[in-house]
């Protein structure tokens, strides 16, 4: 499944994103996710903490997250509508001004990787 959100400068929605994630200052800091070394993002709760990561990708018009799975183990289907429920919460609380819309597919796309 991929989440894309919609956007004229997709690049700076990712960088907003990954800002509020690192940021210090409490107010306005995004506390539910987590960014890794690779640029990947997973949620940080204790009960869906690296259940799985997303991987970004900008294009044209549209920044993509595509969902990975950890390693030797398959993404279930309560996790996958999880984290692609989650992060559309996170973009809808944090930029509603920075897209214009936000999609999810139902089923995994060639980009992700669940199995």
């Amino acid at each position: 499944m991929a989440v894309d959100f919609f956007t004229s400068n997709p690049q700076n929605l990712l960088n907003q994103f990954k800002s509020k994630i690192n940021q210090t200052e409490l107010t306005g800091k995004i506390t539910t996710w987590d960014v890794d070394s690779d640029g990947d993002f997973t949620h940080k709760s204790g009960n869906w903490g690296r259940q799985a990561w997303f991987r970004p990708s900008v294009k044209q018009g549209v920044l993509t997250f595509n969902i990975i799975k950890p390693q030797n183990q398959a993404i279930s289907t309560p996790t996958y509508g999880y984290y692609h429920g989650h992060l559309t919460e996170t973009f809808l609380n944090h930029f509603d001004n920075l897209f214009t819309q936000a999609s999810s597919t139902a089923l995994p796309t060639g980009a992700d990787m669940v199995s």
